[in-house]
C-alpha cells in the first residue's frame, strides 16, 4: 500500500512538473508579436500575460520602436479583463543592454528647435515621452513580475524598478550605467530605486560609480526578492507566482497594487484616508463572500470563479 501511495505521489508530481515545463516552453517565442517589432506577447496560462523583450540579436537594446510599443502594450493590458497578472522577461542571452545609442542618437543628440528655448522645450517633450514607457508599467493595475537573467543595464534598471516584483538568476547583474555615458538617469531609476532598496547610500554609490551589482547583493539589498539557479527555473518560479496572484480576486489584487503605490508616495494618514475611500466602494463585491466561503471550507482561493474585471 505504501509503495502504491509513493508511486501515485511521484506520478502526480511528475505530471505537475511536465505541466509547468510545458507552460515555460509556451513562454518562449520565435519572434515579435505583430504589430510589435520589439515585443513578443503570449499567454502561457489563464489570466497571465507574458511580455518578452525581443531583440536578442541586439541584446534587447531599447530602440525608438521599443519606447512607444511598451506604452501601447501596457495600455492594452490595463484594459484587458482576461489579464490578471503580467510577467516580463528578455529573450536571448541577457535581459537588456539598455538604450540603443545608435538608434536613439538623433532624438537625444540632435533635438529640433530654432533657439535654446525651443530646443530645450522639445528635449523636455522627448524625455517625458520616454519616462511614460516605464511609468505605464507602474500605472497598470495588474501586478507586473519581472524576471531578469544576465545583464540588466541602464534603461533595464529603469524598467525593473517600475515593476512590482523582481526575480533574477544567479548570473544576473545590474548596472545604473548612465554616468558612464555622460548623463544622469532620467526615466525613473533615480526616482524609484531609492524607494525600492531603501538605502540612500547604496543607491548613491550605484548611481554615481556605475558599478555592477550582482545577484546576491541584489537579493540582500531588496532589489530582487528571489534568486534562481538558471533562467528555466526562474521562469517556472515566475509562472508559479503569477498563478498564485491570478487565482485571487482581481478586485482585491488590483486594489492592493493601487494602494501600495499610493501609500509609497504619501503619508500614512493620507494613505489610510485613500484606502477608506477606495474600500467604501470595493468592499461591495461578491468576491469578499466568495473568498470567505472558500476559506471556511478550507479551499484555495484559486478554486473560486471570480468575475472578470
Amino acid at each position: 500500500m505504501l509503495s502504491f501511495i509513493v508511486r501515485s505521489a511521484l506520478t502526480k508530481n511528475r505530471g505537475l512538473w511536465h505541466l509547468g515545463c510545458s507552460a515555460v516552453r509556451a513562454m518562449s517565442s520565435s519572434g515579435p508579436t505583430p504589430p510589435f517589432t520589439t515585443l513578443s506577447i503570449s499567454h502561457p496560462k489563464e489570466s497571465i500575460t507574458h511580455v518578452e523583450l525581443h531583440r536578442p540579436e541586439k541584446r534587447n537594446a531599447m530602440n525608438k520602436a521599443f519606447w512607444s510599443e511598451m506604452v501601447d502594450c501596457f495600455n492594452q493590458i490595463s484594459g484587458d479583463p482576461d489579464c490578471r497578472v503580467v510577467v516580463v522577461s528578455g529573450a536571448g542571452k541577457i535581459f537588456t543592454a539598455g538604450i540603443d545609442l545608435m538608434d536613439m542618437a538623433s532624438d537625444v543628440l540632435q533635438p529640433e528647435g530654432d533657439d535654446t528655448a525651443r530646443i530645450s522645450w522639445n528635449m523636455r517633450k522627448i524625455i517625458t515621452k520616454y519616462q511614460e514607457t516605464f511609468t505605464v508599467i507602474e500605472r497598470c493595475p495588474k501586478p507586473v513580475l519581472v524576471a531578469v537573467h544576465g545583464a540588466c543595464v541602464g534603461g533595464g534598471v529603469d524598467l525593473i524598478t517600475a515593476c512590482d516584483i523582481r526575480l533574477c538568476t544567479q548570473d544576473a547583474w545590474f548596472q545604473v550605467k548612465e554616468v558612464d555615458i555622460g548623463l544622469a538617469a532620467d526615466v525613473g531609476t533615480l526616482q524609484r530605486l531609492p524607494k525600492v532598496i531603501g538605502s540612500r547610500s547604496l543607491v548613491n554609490e550605484l548611481a554615481l560609480t556605475a558599478r555592477r551589482m550582482y545577484a546576491d547583493e541584489a537579493k540582500s539589498s531588496g532589489l530582487v526578492s528571489r534568486v534562481f539557479a538558471d533562467k528555466e527555473a526562474m521562469m517556472a518560479g515566475a509562472l508559479e507566482m503569477a498563478g498564485e496572484i491570478a487565482g485571487r480576486s482581481p478586485v482585491a489584487v488590483q486594489g492592493t497594487k493601487v494602494n501600495l503605490i499610493y501609500s509609497r508616495d504619501h503619508s500614512v494618514a493620507e494613505g489610510l484616508d485613500y484606502m477608506a475611500t477606495w474600500n467604501m466602494a470595493m468592499l461591495q463585491t461578491q468576491d469578499v463572500m466568495k473568498s470567505a466561503q472558500a476559506s471556511m471550507e478550507k479551499k484555495s482561493p484559486k478554486t473560486v470563479a471570480f468575475s472578470k474585471l
